[in-house]
């Protein structure tokens, strides 16, 4: 009997293969050319960081710029710490607003909950340079001294809508009725908020963090606006360097970061979808 059930299995199978249709050669070429376009500055980037000199020809393989990072530039790891601090520190501070605003506007109704639903994306609406000019503003009205705690705020600022997106589409997919069950339960608010809602929220909140931590690490507009002495970050140092030569170190610190974040997020996003299916 289990001989039949597995050759059943096998004639399904085939049988479901002969009708699933099959890719065109064009979608193929259009998926591979836009690969190719987004991941081949990258493959030309690390290639180059072992090139042994600063020109573009290819001079022999080396280390050389490896060990100039490591060792000879401290400038260019404090900016790097300070992307860093203010990365996860924003990461942080916004994931936990935006997460109990999109609870709050998922789970009750008030008066002006779609003018709050609304006004939370027009920092993700508005262009950069608008944010940034207006942040500066406000910063000199109510006489903040520029430097890393005004970076710190306004990254925290722009972080909050695609917080607040991820952890809304995420709640906009559960399921309500686990809510009812546990206030037929007799389950309270604080209860209902910590064991069911977080946790089923906990997939968003997670990605909405990784998020909010690439958001920063990446911002040059807003942050060059912001910034004050003490708080230059990464790339605002790299910009720096850019006016008088790219050194290729820059390219062994980017081959580094890539490094990293691959490791990061692929084991990451492999528990965000195990965690998800639960």
């Amino acid at each position: 009997m289990l001989w039949r059930a597995r050759r059943m299995l096998r004639k399904g199978g085939t049988a479901a293969r002969k009708f699933m249709p099959a890719r065109s050669s064009l979608s193929n070429a259009i998926y591979w050319a836009v690969i190719g376009f987004l991941f081949l500055p990258l493959f030309v980037l690390v290639f180059y960081s072992f090139n042994a000199g600063r020109q573009t020809t290819w001079q022999g393989f080396s280390f050389v710029w490896y060990q100039k990072l490591v060792m000879e530039s401290p400038e260019l790891w404090h900016a790097f710490s300070n992307s860093i601090i203010i990365a996860f520190g924003s990461a942080l501070m916004s994931t936990a607003i935006g997460s109990l605003a999109a609870v709050g506007t998922a789970r009750y109704s008030f008066k002006l909950k779609n003018f709050v639903s609304t006004m939370s994306f027009i920092p993700m609406i508005l262009p950069e340079i608008v944010v940034g000019v207006s942040l500066l503003i406000f910063f000199a009205g109510v006489g903040l001294r520029l430097g890393l705690l005004t970076v710190w705020i306004a990254h925290t600022t722009f972080n909050l809508p695609f917080v607040y997106l991820l952890v809304s589409a995420r709640l906009d997919e559960a399921d309500p009725s686990i809510v009812e069950a546990a206030r037929d339960l007799g389950a309270n608010e604080m209860q209902i908020l910590f064991r069911i809602i977080l946790p089923m929220a906990l997939p968003g909140i997670l990605s909405a963090f990784l998020t909010a931590i690439t958001l920063s690490l990446e911002d040059f507009v807003i942050t060059f606006f912001v910034t004050g002495p003490g708080g230059t970050t990464l790339p605002l140092y790299i910009y720096s360097m850019i006016r008088f030569g790219v050194s290729p170190v820059i390219n062994a610190l980017s081959a580094v970061m890539v490094a990293g974040t691959v490791l990061l997020v692929y084991p990451m996003r492999n528990f965000l979808k195990v965690f998800a299916a639960r």
